[in-house]
């Protein structure tokens, strides 16, 4: 796909609201998600870029695994099948990605290696820094941050990352802990 397709897929495409996902969005896509899930929507090329660049965003750490590992991947995957309005941008996206690349190195972004990948990325994952002539990169990367965010935490390991204490039965109130009250300095 040559600069000004993938730009002109963009440009179609109204960005700022393509990937907004709701609650509903995210129970439907995790009960959809399985061990043996198979892209649909995503080609293989797709596919392996959504999983570098997820794992890139949020890698394995000390703390939990990564994005792929928590489903990431099928997450996005399942709402871009179950929603046609988000397609356009996911694949216009991924498509500048490649087109970047390829301008810049020659390669296409999983084929570039790490420091040329974090060149492209640092020059589109700030907006207040990016060139205009990185417009189209910038919405797509706010986009697709945000879409891995919600995949991520929404996961059970990303709740767990989170360590989240809500939905746990309490069989007595006792108060607000006192600890937590003295940090409001109300205590």
């Amino acid at each position: 796909m040559h600069r000004r397709k993938a730009l002109a897929l963009l440009a179609s495409a109204p960005l700022a609201t393509a990937f907004v996902c709701t609650g509903a969005d995210v129970a439907r896509a995790q009960v959809a998600i399985g061990d043996d899930y198979q892209p649909t929507f995503f080609t293989a090329h797709e596919h392996d870029t959504v999983r570098l660049l997820v794992d890139i965003l949020i890698p394995r750490d000390a703390r939990s695994e990564s994005a792929t590992d928590a489903g990431v991947p099928e997450f996005m995957d399942f709402l871009m099948t179950d929603q046609p309005e988000r397609q356009l941008a996911m694949r216009g996206g991924l498509a500048w990605l490649d087109v970047e690349c390829l301008e810049r190195f020659d390669k296409y972004f999983v084929g570039c290696d790490a420091s040329e990948r974090e060149l492209l990325l640092d020059e589109i994952a700030y907006p207040d820094r990016a060139g205009p002539e990185l417009s189209h990169g910038v919405k797509f990367m706010n986009g697709f941050r945000d879409l891995t965010a919600t995949g991520f935490f929404s996961s059970k390991m990303g709740v767990e990352d989170l360590q989240y204490l809500g939905n746990e039965y309490v069989t007595e109130w006792t108060g607000c802990p006192e600890e937590a009250l003295r940090k409001l300095g109300l205590g």
